[in-house]
Formats: structure tokens, C-alpha cells, sequence
């Protein structure tokens, strides 16, 4: 499993940026998590119940903020921490070649 860190080469990313999954990988929902397969680079992500909720719900465009509210509906985290860790998650996303920010 290849684990994502690293933010070089992300965009700049508010809370109006516009995300969305490529098409180009393959995704299953595990229970709570998600595994995400790059077929092209030969790569496999995991992601843990909240990663999973953020990858589902980017599965159609949405804005950072869009997928902080459904984040804090399900989540009793602060907005400021929420956007914080979203921007975090979507930056390795990004990184990873998994997702495309507007």
C-alpha cells in the first residue's frame, strides 16, 4: 500500500476549489474505508471511513466547502479544522494523480 504524503505540485486549494475524482482509477468501498487502485501507475490507496466519505462524495464535482458540510453533518469536528484536513486529504488526492481541482 502506498501511503500519500507529500503536497508538491498542488494547486492552491480553497474552500471554493472545485473537486473531483479522475476517471482514470478504479474505487471500492471496504465497510468504512475505501482502496483506490491507479491502474496506470500500478499504485493501491487506502483510505479510512472519513477519507471514504470525502472520496464518495467527490465522485461528482464539489467544492471544498460542499464536502466540509457533508463531512460535519456525519463528524462533530470544527469548520476551521474540517476545511483544514479536506484541503490536506484533497492536496495528496491531487498529488496522487486520484483527483482534479478547479
Amino acid at each position: 500500500m502506498n501511503a500519500l504524503s507529500n503536497n508538491i505540485g498542488a494547486p492552491d486549494i480553497t474552500a471554493q476549489s472545485i473537486i473531483t475524482a479522475t476517471p482514470n482509477q478504479v474505487s471500492s468501498t471496504l465497510g468504512e474505508e475505501a482502496a483506490i487502485l491507479d491502474p496506470e501507475q500500478g499504485e493501491y490507496y487506502g483510505l479510512d471511513e472519513v477519507g471514504a466519505l470525502i472520496w464518495n462524495t467527490i465522485q461528482q464535482p464539489a467544492t471544498v466547502a460542499a464536502i466540509c458540510a457533508v463531512v460535519m453533518a456525519e463528524y462533530d469536528v470544527e469548520p476551521a479544522e474540517c476545511e483544514a484536513d479536506v484541503i490536506a486529504l484533497v492536496s495528496e488526492l491531487h498529488n496522487a494523480g486520484l483527483v482534479e481541482v478547479k
